[in-house]
């Protein structure tokens, strides 16, 4: 069960509407996830929306290998909204069923693309260890560019802060599904 007390619209203060409006008038349409939670600090619910709309819809990655990154995240923290919304989304963007499977098992998924899989490997390491080897920083700067391993980075931290807050506030998927429980 959700631990969420967003306020109704109404009850909430000017600076809470105000971003309110900003987020459901902006590619997003609507307030779920993390941001039913942030809307009680205006501040971090705006800063953290613009930083995600970036990271969602404006990052130098395609948009597939930007959901491998977030779906790795997802899966660490084992966030189940986080997962329950981003596995469609990756599917959506051609990700393969069975890469997402090994994803939420913890298994090495097999990718059609250098590309991909460097995201993945680089979006596994910083999850687990929290750092990326000589080896690892150079291959993915290689592979992905300099923008690209910023973003990738930038992604990881990103959803890991949104996964914090789906889990502390025990976020529940709007179909009642779970994937790691």
């Amino acid at each position: 069960m959700s631990r969420l007390s967003t306020p109704p619209y109404e009850a909430m203060t000017p600076d809470q509407q105000r971003v309110h409006d900003a987020i459901t008038s902006g590619p997003r349409g609507s307030i779920r996830g993390p941001f039913l939670a942030w809307i009680t600090n205006p501040d971090m619910a705006d800063a953290g929306q613009k930083l995600g709309e970036y990271f969602r819809f404006n990052t130098s990655l395609t948009r597939d290998l930007a959901e491998i990154a977030i779906c790795v995240t997802g899966a660490h923290y084992k966030a189940e909204f986080e997962w329950w919304a981003h596995r469609q989304f990756a599917l959506d963007e051609g990700v393969p069923e069975e890469v997402l499977d090994a994803i939420r098992e913890g298994r090495e998924p097999v990718f059609e693309t250098v590309a991909a899989k460097t995201v993945y490997q680089t979006a596994r390491a910083l999850n687990l260890r929290h750092r990326l080897t000589d080896e690892e920083f150079n291959s993915a700067k290689q592979i992905l560019g300099e923008q690209g391993l910023v973003d990738v980075i930038g992604l990881c931290g990103y959803y890991a802060l949104v996964s914090l807050t789906l889990n502390a506030y025990e976020m529940p998927t709007p179909d009642g599904s779970t994937a790691f429980r």
